[in-house]
């Protein structure tokens, strides 16, 4: 009876004996192979990336901290987040209010409710992107690390619960053969106690019965662990199809960040196209002839149109022509200059405002020249027989 209990002991306490001998290096452990390891790999690498690019894109999206951390506990508490006005559309409010009390028909204030009109638009565009963006873009990056990684997380964890078992197991059924081997030795039949071998030959039978029961238990194990890794190689694989899913949302992405910048590009050209055309109404100081540092000409315009002899500008004065502006405003009736015309490409499609404009469609070519006296964010456009004022940012100016 206490050999038996003896052995029993061995056997239930094999399990913490090897994970104690691997843990310091001194048992065999069961490896996976180099495929198995690789998707593991993978699979971790997926996991830490999508983790740092979901929360990157949250603060480029929402750049408050605050907000970040309000919106996370509505979403923990399954609870719609309230709307909130976009820096824009307050922005807008109160341009507008503004201008109600400094008299929307002054020209200031005129000017405010169209820049608070535009910053509103701004603002709308910029909800409607974050809306875009957190549906096609964030929704299945979190779907993937609260859902599938998480299953894959689980399946990884038993896995490496059946590797421990198996090598357990290992480790009992080789400690099983050694100590049968060692029972099954001859006893010396010339000692003084003859009963010697009377017990070796019982522990060689209970060390036998041990074998087949560390052997059993070994194949089952076995059984268990192959069971359990094919499992998970399978989900691991499915990181495959991770990638194709999250490279279709990244081009949605991209698709709705370049329509909501291209919406704000719109938006800021119709501004400047309005506040350009009303810009003879405002009454300014007569001596300050500089044009403001925001409507000053790019720095590749200037570099790449040739000069052109300029003459005084004449300060627009309420109820007096400007005779060089009038010019400008018909540019059927002006001609080229000697030199100075230039080739151009168009980058975007451009409907003319009225008769003074050229209406423009994307990579076509025109000429185009400069004026004493324009506004330097427009050029006077030729395309055959027809001719009008273009604007500068539609244009690729080519040597």
């Amino acid at each position: 009876n206490t050999f038996q209990t003896w052995t029993l002991f061995l056997a239930e306490g094999s399990f913490y004996s090897w994970f104690t001998e691997e843990k310091l290096g001194q048992a065999e452990k069961t490896e996976l192979d180099a495929h198995f390891e690789n998707l593991l790999a993978r699979a971790d690498c997926t996991k830490n990336w999508t983790e740092k690019i979901l929360r990157q894109t949250e603060v480029l999206l929402q750049p408050n901290p605050s907000a970040r951390v309000e919106e996370f506990l509505y979403e923990k508490l399954d609870r719609k987040v309230p709307s909130r006005v976009t820096n824009g559309e307050l922005l807008a409010q109160y341009m507008t209010e503004a201008a109600n009390d400094f008299g929307p028909g002054t020209p200031y204030g005129k000017t405010l409710i169209k820049v608070g009109e535009t910053q509103r638009r701004l603002g709308a565009a910029e909800r409607d992107f974050i809306h875009s963006a957190s549906i096609n873009f964030l929704t299945p990056l979190r779907n993937f690390l609260e859902g599938d990684w998480r299953t894959i997380s689980k399946e990884r964890r038993i896995l490496q619960n059946r590797r421990l078992d198996l090598d357990a197991c290992k480790a009992r059924l080789k400690k099983a053969k050694a100590a049968e081997a060692k029972a099954a030795a001859v006893p010396d039949f010339q000692e003084t106690r003859p009963r010697n071998y009377v017990l070796s030959a019982s522990a060689s039978a209970l060390w036998s019965d041990e074998v087949e029961k560390a052997e059993h238990e070994l194949r089952l194990t076995q059984t268990e662990f192959d069971r359990q890794a094919e499992v998970t190689r399978l989900l691991l694989e499915g990181i495959s199809s991770t990638h194709v899913n999250h490279l279709r949302c990244l081009h949605e992405f991209v698709e709705s960040q370049t329509n909501y910048y291209a919406q704000c590009y719109q938006y800021m050209l119709d501004l400047q196209k309005q506040l350009g055309r009303f810009s003879g109404t405002f009454v300014g100081n007569a001596e300050s002839t500089s044009p403001p540092a925001a409507t000053s000409p790019p720095a590749v315009a200037a570099a790449t149109l040739p000069a052109v002899p300029t003459i005084p500008v004449v300060p627009t004065i309420v109820g007096v022509p400007n005779t060089v502006a009038e010019s400008v405003l018909n540019p059927n009736e002006v001609k080229p200059p000697a030199s100075g015309t230039r080739k151009a490409r168009v980058l975007y499609d451009y409907e003319a405002a009225d008769s003074t404009e050229l209406a423009l469609l994307a990579d076509e070519m025109i000429t185009v020249y400069s004026l004493p006296g324009m506004d330097p964010d427009w050029l006077i456009g030729e395309r055959g027989n027809q001719k009008g004022k273009v604007p500068v940012t539609y244009l690729e100016l080519l040597s």
